[in-house]
């Protein structure tokens, strides 16, 4: 039974952010300017704070339910803005807070100097704030407000660079991309409130049994009402969390600060739709077409993104890739009944992808390029950034002891074992993709980090210069220098939008340097989180009482899997086993034949063309659907509904009036016997319709 009791830590949790938002924003131009980080951060530390109250409150057994005031009341139609605190917010809240503090601190070292810092650090609060309100909502139109609030704070920040074309253009794509998902998602809200007659998370899960097997016409079909909703709101998650087919617009996120790219991979936007599938359990239970359909999706977006981070060389866009492999895993947990083993997996998987992008940054921030072909050799001069990068590489290829090993076994695991008529199918893609995890991630890490320096910003504009003649030769370094300049390229974007970027302070010609304290110091806070975030997740196997899942039971359930002692040892080894034969052939081609890579992108040209193009969903998505569209606007809206319609009722009216006018002219001679005439002819017609009407 839910304690109906608020207490004031809980509402200041979303409204600490939203307030460090609206001084920035409406003071930060004339007032904090370089001193906006001040509000910022502690706004969302004191969130934090906060969630550490709230959390403490749930593991004592509170489960909270309550509004804060009428939203929307009209007839019976009645929302409020209110909370549901239980322990998948909790979880949430955690995830949130504490990546978004930490990232909000790294920031400030990361945008130093920038001409935008008091809008930069405006836009996170909001972000923050937004997302907040997503996963603290107790109601679906909450929900849905936080949802779009996110994805209004992503084109902001992915477009920060605004006058960069290239940003402007990934902040549209983001935003166009997701209203197809959230089309859908809108379409299920309005089924959720048609069907139940209230949007409040606790009568609808309350009642959701009712409509077992109910059937409902959609678009002239007979459809099963359970599965309808469930897949309706799966189309908001499939956009907003960036799986197949609406990934397309989280590699072009990286346009973005890497700041932005940390937080919106790591604790905001692309989890809100594994929250959402999380959350909505009870409505996914009743359909087993939706539960295969979200496991199918996320074990293909799994491997898709996988197959293609292992081609490309922007340092971000692997990562971004990583993301989406990521997230395809969380899915496939969901679709298959282990709830509770996506959410873990996005627990663990926020510490170490918030990790991996702010080392990143701070390769960035040394070397003034994202292409990996042009940087090796750091190690040495970026002591502790290599050192978080490695814990992060190693949590996120499920290494034994880290973070990511234990959700990602769950995960690997519940595939196994589920009952779920795709289990197996998902299973083997899984595996799969704890080859390819390592691997793309140890490639990207050796590359950066072992042999020599091959001199950063200046020797990749040198070779973009030399090899101009031969672009989009693929494997190239000419190839792979503009796959990074058409991505986030931070330092260019940076300085040619804003003239003083926190990159200009480092300076080019001086060398790779570590990273300042002020960003430092977060990596070292995510690393331990990337090795120990997982323990309050230890299976019985291992001799831990998998303390996260009892936790999330009251919401997300238990799972019913068969599988013996034997089994779960046998699928732990296999797991493991391939992650280590990942990592050796990345070590293998990366640090002693360096040769073999180029000789097999050479001699598998036509697959690599296809994983370095990422699979030409793009050129395919505007080939099919953005020229089509674009030569029907130009057509049908501005060669005929403006040119035609609008323009001639703007200009057709005074042409009309006008030639009025000059007929009306005539009739003014000034000869007074004309005026005579007139006014006889008058007076003969109102004689004569007189007489006519009598």
């Amino acid at each position: 039974m839910a304690n109906m009791e608020l207490q004031w830590y809980h509402v200041l949790i979303p409204f600490l952010p939203l307030t460090g938002f609206i001084i920035n924003i409406l003071l930060g131009k004339e007032v904090t300017r370089y001193k906006a980080h001040w509000f910022a951060v502690s706004s969302v530390f004191g969130s934090w704070l906060c969630s550490l109250a709230t959390l403490q409150d749930v593991l004592g057994g509170k489960i909270i339910d309550a509004d804060l005031y009428t939203w929307i009341l009209s007839g019976t139609f009645k929302v409020g803005v209110g909370f549901l605190i239980d322990p998948l917010t909790a979880v949430m809240l955690i995830v949130v807070t504490t990546c978004a503090t930490l990232i909000h601190i790294y920031a400030i070292g990361y945008m130093h100097g920038d001409t935008g810092y008091y809008r930069f650090f405006s836009y996170l609060n909001l972000f923050t704030f937004c997302m907040l309100m997503l996963v603290m909502g107790n109601n679906f139109l909450q929900l849905y407000f936080g949802w779009e609030g996110v994805g209004l704070c992503s084109y902001f920040l992915i477009g920060y660079y605004f006058n960069k074309k290239s940003a402007a253009d990934a902040g549209k794509k983001a935003f166009i991309v997701n209203r197809f998902g959230d089309f859908g998602f809108g379409i299920g809200v309005f089924m959720v409130f048609l069907t139940f007659g209230t949007l409040h998370y606790a009568d609808v899960f309350a009642n959701v049994s009712s409509i077992a097997g109910k059937t409902v016409n959609f678009l002239g079909l007979n459809v099963d009402l359970p599965t309808l909703i469930a897949l309706l709101l799966f189309c908001g998650a499939v956009g907003k969390s960036a799986q197949i087919p609406l990934h397309v617009w989280l590699p072009d996120a990286m346009e973005g600060p890497t700041p932005v790219s940390a937080l919106i991979h790591a604790a905001t936007m692309v989890t809100a739709g594994v929250f959402l599938v999380a959350r909505c359990n009870p409505i996914f239970n009743l359909s087993e077409i939706a539960m295969n359909t979200v496991a199918i999706i996320g074990a293909l977006t799994m491997f898709f993104a996988a197959t293609i981070a292992i081609t490309q060389n922007d340092i971000k866009r692997i990562i971004a890739f990583s993301t989406c492999s990521h997230l395809g895993y969380m899915f496939l947990a969901c679709g298959v009944g282990a709830y509770a083993a996506g959410i873990f997996h996005l627990y663990t998987h926020a510490f170490f992808k918030a990790l991996l992008f702010l080392a990143a940054g701070s390769v960035i921030h040394a070397v003034h390029t994202n292409n990996i072909q042009f940087m090796g050799g750091l190690k040495k001069y970026m002591p502790i950034t290599y050192a978080v990068f490695v814990i992060a590489g190693l949590s996120a290829g499920g290494f034994p002891g880290l973070s990511g090993f234990f959700s990602k076994d769950e995960i690997i695991w519940s595939a196994y074992a589920s009952h779920s008529s795709v289990g197996k199918f998902v299973w083997i893609l899984a595996l799969a993709g704890a080859f390819f995890t390592p691997f793309y991630t140890f490639r990207l890490i050796f590359r950066t980090f072992f042999g020599e320096y091959r001199g950063g910003l200046e020797a990749e504009e040198a070779a973009t210069h030399a090899h101009s003649s031969s672009h989009g030769s693929g494997h190239s370094s000419h190839g792979a220098g503009h796959d990074s300049h058409g991505s986030g390229h931070d330092p260019h974007g940076h300085d040619s939008s804003h003239g003083s970027g926190h990159d200009s302070h480092g300076g080019h010609g001086h060398g790779p340097h570590e990273s300042p304290y002020i960003m430092t110091v977060p990596l070292m806070f995510l690393a331990v989180g990337a090795i120990a975030a997982g323990w309050v997740g230890i299976p019985p196997l291992l001799g831990g009482g998998n303390h996260f899942a009892h936790f999330l039971q009251p919401v997300v359930g238990h799972p019913e899997f068969h599988g013996t002692h034997a089994e779960e040892w046998g699928v732990m080894i296999l797991s493991t086993t391939i992650a280590l034969i990942g990592l050796g052939l990345a070590a293998f081609m990366y640090l002693r034949k360096t040769d073999l890579p180029e000789r097999i992108s050479k001699q598998f040209s036509l697959l690599y063309k296809i994983l370095y193009n990422k699979y030409y969903v793009d050129e395919f998505y505007n080939l099919t659907i953005v020229q089509p569209t674009l030569k029907l606007a130009n057509k049908v809206l501005v060669g005929f509904t403006d040119a035609k319609i609008i323009e001639g009722i703007v200009n057709g009216v005074p042409n009309l009036i006008g030639i009025f006018s000059q007929k009306l002219r005539r009739l003014q001679t000034g000869i007074a016997h004309h005026y005579a005439i007139f006014m006889a002819a008058g007076a003969v017609f109102i004689v004569a319709l007189v007489i006519l009407l009598s």
